[in-house]
């Protein structure tokens, strides 16, 4: 079994994949737009160019996404997708790349379970946890 993160962005998942490509270097595995679907009976109007499915690659770890319903509000409560790294260095640039347009809801800080932890809500509004894991 496996559980897998999936992000509806509310008609933003292409400008979100892009962002992630240029922060975290994902790379797109696959990305399948409304209008190529076979079957357009649930497909929301005017969504053809929208991204229906996409899945990229987070380093190891697979994020799919969909602009879903394109309703233009998106909202991601009760979670946070969690980035562990090797280093303070590689923490504090992911950090501060993904807080780019975003806020900080934590400062990154050295505290009794990482040499750095931090947290914040990118530009669309996904909650990210950034520390350094020592077991890496």
């Amino acid at each position: 079994m496996q559980v897998q993160n999936y992000l509806f962005l509310d008609g933003r998942a292409e400008e979100a994949i892009e962002f992630y490509k240029k922060t975290l270097g994902a790379k797109v595995e696959m990305l399948m737009r409304f209008k190529e679907s076979p079957d357009q009976s649930g497909c929301p109007a005017g969504a053809g160019d929208k991204v229906m499915h996409a899945c990229i690659n987070v380093g190891e770890t697979p994020v799919m996404l969909s602009d879903g319903r394109n309703t233009g509000n998106p909202k991601f409560e009760g979670f946070a997708l969690s980035i562990a790294t090797k280093t303070a260095a590689e923490a504090d640039k992911l950090f501060n790349a993904l807080v780019n347009g975003g806020k900080v809801t934590m400062p990154q800080s050295k505290t009794f379970f990482s040499e750095r932890f931090g947290m914040l809500t990118d530009k669309f509004g996904v909650n990210w946890m950034i520390l350094v894991a020592s077991h890496l």
